[in-house]
């Protein structure tokens, strides 16, 4: 979570592609199996690939192609320093021939790993970032780690140091501060905890999965991963009490949050492994867990990587909890995001990052087919946060908050994540529906393009299989927007071939954004 800026790629052989390569599901053993032999053959695939003799890979994830294609994702590091910004994913087929999607193509090569900036210093100025966040309660106990920031310009030694606290707004933090060790020039900073709204409109009556214990019941998903739901009971901290129930019929009071948690979280479980054979968010079989009645008047709901968990607040006065499945998909998908391509939740990547899990909370919401909150193409519909009725944001032109980019320019970058997002989000909604007027599920859509052009959409279904692929296989920490066109160009091409429509289709939705 410590890494932005512009996506290079790079390859030793053009890739051999054949039509329909999707992703094999493996079994939670197949998968241990494959990352251990991944990581014993590290060092021969780092002098493979032409990395330095001080370099070494560290596997995070190994996906396989149903054409036999591999897809590895590797972490670097120097000198036995992790390098923030060298993530790569090496593509190996089954001809032997490989190719190499890098964060950075700059060379990993510093003069020396003894820094002239004492700990001390980066971890005052990591101190001073979160002040001028005014984040309260900052602790940086934690020593500064050194590392290698790599994700922008040359490469160069540096600290990390992480600072806690609470945010503005209630949620917690978890403040990366990346500092030259050389010069003492803050490089970089991001806000780990990802936060988002939610509704709080229910889904109605739904099913459960629960575990019995003795003579109760436990909000404990035994079907998935064994994902639990806990009551904070207003607290900050700790997991809370675990939801428990006499009969098994859940809902009223207290326990109403709990319902609705513990379903968005099945929802979402299913839609990842129903539609893309993804089993959990980190696709190890293992269940996250949900908390609900968090804080005071609490107005978020966020997820975070540390605990592995989804929290939620009870809105204003504590009356509407935001524990709805849009929130819930929304969220969860950060975690995957998290365990695929990293996307850096700053700049242009930070808006990719938002707008896969916009992509993926929309998606998740038709599968869904929940009559009390139908599929669309507005995000947080149900909110009313503007006091009007109005969306949070709008898919088919996202520009109508009044904030959000409808294209891409030079300075999008600088937006707030969930209006940079606007790019991606356009992107989704045309190569799914298509640009121009039409109603779809009840509700108005009208979707321009930055040109006038006219692009014909090839279907929900295909489009989240074509991001899936792309986030998973080809993008990586430091995927801007042009780097997004090149991944999904390619994962269009695995799936559906190069000279498809589906794969002129992606091209003609990223044309009609202005991202060439």
């Amino acid at each position: 979570m410590v890494a932005v800026g512009v996506q290079a790629g790079s390859a030793s052989a053009q890739q051999d592609r054949t039509i329909g390569a999707s992703a094999v599901q493996l079994s939670a053993t197949q998968r241990a199996s494959a990352l251990q032999d991944a990581q014993n053959g590290a060092s021969a695939t780092a002098a493979k690939i032409g990395l330095g003799a001080q370099e070494k890979l560290v596997v995070r994830d190994v996906i396989k192609d149903a054409n036999g294609t591999v897809h590895t994702r590797y972490e670097r590091t120097y000198a036995g320093l992790p390098v923030l910004g060298g993530d790569l994913v090496v593509h190996q087929t089954t001809n032997g021939t490989h190719s190499i999607t890098k964060a950075t193509n700059a060379r990993i090569s510093v003069p020396s790993t003894s820094a002239a900036l004492a700990p001390a210093a980066a971890k005052q100025s990591a101190l001073g970032a979160a002040a001028a966040k005014k984040n309260a309660k900052a602790d940086a106990s934690a020593a500064p780690r050194k590392v290698i920031w790599a994700a922008t310009g040359k490469p160069v030694l540096a600290y990390e140091t992480v600072v806690t606290g609470v945010q503005k707004d209630g949620t917690p933090s978890e403040l990366h501060v990346v500092t030259d060790a050389t010069t003492g020039k803050k490089l970089f900073q991001n806000e780990a905890i990802e936060t988002g709204t939610g509704t709080s409109t229910y889904s109605g009556k739904v099913p459960l999965t629960t575990t019995k214990s003795g003579s109760t019941y436990q909000l404990t998903d035994g079907a998935r991963g064994g994902h639990k739901t806990y009551d904070l009971k207003q607290k900050t901290s700790g997991k809370g009490t675990l939801y428990t129930d006499a009969n098994d019929v859940w809902g009223g009071g207290r326990q109403t949050a709990g319902v609705d948690a513990h379903y968005g979280a099945a929802v979402t479980w299913d839609f990842y492994k129903n539609t893309f054979g993804r089993n959990g968010i980190r696709n190890d079989g293992k269940g996250a867990y949900s908390r609900v009645h968090y804080g005071d008047s609490y107005v978020n709901a966020f997820w975070d990587d540390g605990c592995f968990c989804m929290t939620y607040g009870d809105g204003e006065a504590n009356s509407h909890p935001l524990t709805s499945l849009d929130v819930a998909a929304h969220e969860m998908s950060h975690g995957v995001t998290s365990a695929t391509a990293g996307l850096e939740y700053s700049g242009e990547s930070g808006g990719l990052n938002e707008a896969t899990s916009d992509i993926f909370g929309t998606s998740a919401e038709f599968y869904a087919k929940n009559a009390s909150d139908p599929g669309d193409y507005l995000i947080g519909e149900k909110i009313d946060i503007n006091g009007d009725g109005t969306p949070l944001r709008y898919m088919d032109k996202p520009s109508k908050d009044g904030a959000s980019a409808d294209y891409w320019s030079s300075n999008v970058g600088d937006k707030d994540v969930h209006y940079s997002s606007g790019v991606a989000n356009h992107f989704f909604y045309l190569l799914s529906e298509g640009s121009g007027a039409k109603v779809i599920g009840g509700v108005s859509y009208n979707s321009p393009t930055y040109d006038g052009s006219k692009v014909t959409g090839i279907g929900r279904d295909k489009a989240e299989k074509i991001w899936y692929k792309a986030l998973t296989t080809y993008m990586t920490s430091t995927t801007n927007y042009k780097a997004a066109r090149t991944a999904t160009l390619k994962a269009a091409g695995d799936l559906y071939g190069t000279t498809s429509a589906e794969y002129k289709a992606v091209g003609a939705a990223w044309t009609g954004l202005n991202v060439k």
